[in-house]
């Protein structure tokens, strides 16, 4: 597809921390064929910080949630005022990779003369699809990574570089060697990330379960960082677990203390942003944790990923591995349900524990899984979840502690 005179160039993703990391690669492939353009993000407030700093992306522009819970007056003269601003800045191009309304409708006030989006068929207000100029075919049986670039991919604008990475600030590589106490890449000891907790909280682990996990990590020896996000209903999940945790250092039972985990285990749970929760990850040797935005994270620092899965696909979701150049569109039928790329997706079985690279993926094999529903029958507790025993999780975590010796 032949585009002219694109000199500014607007991306929309307006979702959550983890599905806008994962648009780094379109990006790359709009600054590998227009590496003159001005590329100009929108993201919801609260997840800029995974794109800033990114040396592919001119600016990041944040869109203010809150906006949804002002007066409709009020909030109409700032969408208003939004969207002017967004005309006024010229744009060429546009990317929707977000497939809302709201994101259809800064498209089009934009006033690009190219508007590209996923053709979502009756989605959305009528009209919607007269929005845009190029829809691009939607298979919803890949990964995310690979729906975004199909966007732009299906009309020319390609890379065969799918690394999905953030930027890491020095002062956010700083203040982890602080608390580890250590010098990065100069330690002996093995320090495992563990994130137990998701905003979604049906895609949690039972509490006693990532307790026993994080006692048995201690005894192994490791050093094991814990992580929330500031979130309240986070917190208090995190420090439940960490409540639950009894582990007792063989020099301290030596001692006759009752407690002495302070050196092995790291409580930071509530007190890392983005950059420092990726600069966590990027100093560990291993993270462990549940379908959330920090496994994404772990991910695109190439810290290997051991992730448990309940009611969504980790063949849309699961932690992409960065030494893959690229998939091939072959695919198989499961039943006449899922179709899935085989060599064309990462993780192509519908469920089980799948490996991608260095990352794996534990969930178990029922078929209702993926369901993609808040918890079984609305109870906001996935059983599917809670049928993953601590053993599974110990026997992979060996393995994969020992592959890391080598």
């Amino acid at each position: 597809m032949n585009f002219k005179n694109i000199k500014k160039i607007l991306v929309i993703k307006l979702r959550h921390i983890g599905d806008v990391l994962l648009t780094v690669p379109v990006f790359r492939a709009l600054r590998e064929n227009f590496p003159q353009a001005h590329i100009t993000a929108i993201v919801n407030s609260g997840t800029e910080a995974v794109l800033t700093g990114n040396p592919l992306i001119n600016e990041v522009i944040a869109f203010d949630r809150t906006i949804k819970k002002i007066n409709p007056v009020q909030k109409y003269l700032k969408e208003l005022y939004f969207l002017k601003k967004i005309r006024g800045k010229g744009f060429d191009m546009t990317v929707d990779l977000t497939s809302g309304d709201r994101a259809a409708i800064i498209s089009f006030a934009s006033g690009a003369k190219y508007r590209l989006a996923s053709d979502t068929g009756k989605d959305g207000f009528p009209g919607k699809r007269y929005f845009y100029t190029h829809l691009a075919k939607n298979d919803s049986s890949q990964h995310m990574v690979l729906q975004n670039l199909a966007v732009v991919r299906q009309f020319g604008i390609g890379t065969e570089n799918l690394n999905v990475d953030i930027f890491i600030p020095e002062d956010a590589r700083t203040f982890v060697k602080n608390i580890f106490a250590i010098k990065v890449g100069q330690r002996e000891d093995k320090v495992i990330h563990v994130h137990p907790t998701s905003r979604w909280l049906f895609k949690c682990w039972k509490d006693e379960y990532m307790a026993d996990v994080i006692n048995w990590l201690l005894n192994m020896g490791t050093k094991v960082i814990v992580t929330s996000s500031p979130d309240k209903r986070e917190i208090e999940k995190t420090k439940k677990i960490l409540s639950l945790v009894s582990y007792q250092s063989p020099q301290a039972t030596r001692r006759g203390e009752l407690s002495a985990i302070s050196h092995q285990l790291i409580d930071l749970c509530g007190k890392t942003n983005i950059k420092q929760l990726a600069a966590i990850s990027e100093a560990s040797d291993l993270f462990f944790g549940v379908d959330s935005a920090p496994m994404h994270i772990a991910a695109a620092v190439n810290t290997p990923v051991i992730a448990l899965f309940g009611p969504s696909g980790d063949f849309h979701w699961g932690p992409w591995d960065n030494k893959i150049s690229n998939f091939s569109p072959q695919r198989v039928a499961w039943g006449d349900k899922f179709q899935i790329s085989n060599s064309g997706n990462p993780y192509p079985k519908r469920n089980g524990i799948q490996t991608f690279g260095i990352h794996t993926v534990i969930q178990k094999e029922r078929e209702c899984i993926p369901c993609g529903q808040d918890g079984c029958d609305g109870s906001k507790i996935s059983r599917c979840l809670e049928e993953i025993t601590p053993d599974e999780v110990k026997n992979i975590l060996t393995k994969k502690l020992r592959e890391l010796q080598r």
